[in-house]
């Protein structure tokens, strides 16, 4: 990917730093830094759990985005479970309609590569 501008978060770090910016009364420039971006990577959506003003933020984010750039959001979740990681079931529904807008969804099934012990290591537990 040379030559692409990319950012990668995960989904409680991006959230955290919308709230800083916030605080800091810097928003507004976090927001034209994120729209900017050529890839967006949001992993580990699913380990959090969204308030109302995250998750009004997180929409934000993706909607200044919407049909201009790129993004990609990692979940162990299908769409029809986001509801339990947002409060408001009708920004969930608007965010999943901006995000899969001539997009690719990859649903990745199979075993984790995390859940294999590597060749020569022991685990106790």
């Amino acid at each position: 990917m040379q030559g692409m501008n990319v950012k990668f978060y995960t989904a409680a770090n991006l959230s955290n730093e919308l709230i800083e910016a916030i605080e800091y009364k810097r928003i507004l420039k976090l927001e034209r830094q994120l729209a900017k971006v050529d890839l967006l990577i949001i992993d580990e959506a699913s380990y959090i759990t969204f308030n109302r003003h995250q998750s009004e933020l997180l929409f934000k984010v993706i909607a200044d985005r919407a049909e201009k750039r790129s993004v990609i959001i990692s979940t162990n979740l299908k769409f029809s479970d986001w509801t339990t990681l947002f409060e408001n079931e009708t920004m969930v529904a608007a965010l999943i309609d901006r995000l899969t807008f001539r997009s690719h969804v990859l649903n990745m099934n199979g075993k984790s590569f995390r859940s294999e012990n590597p060749k020569g290591v022991e685990i106790s537990r």
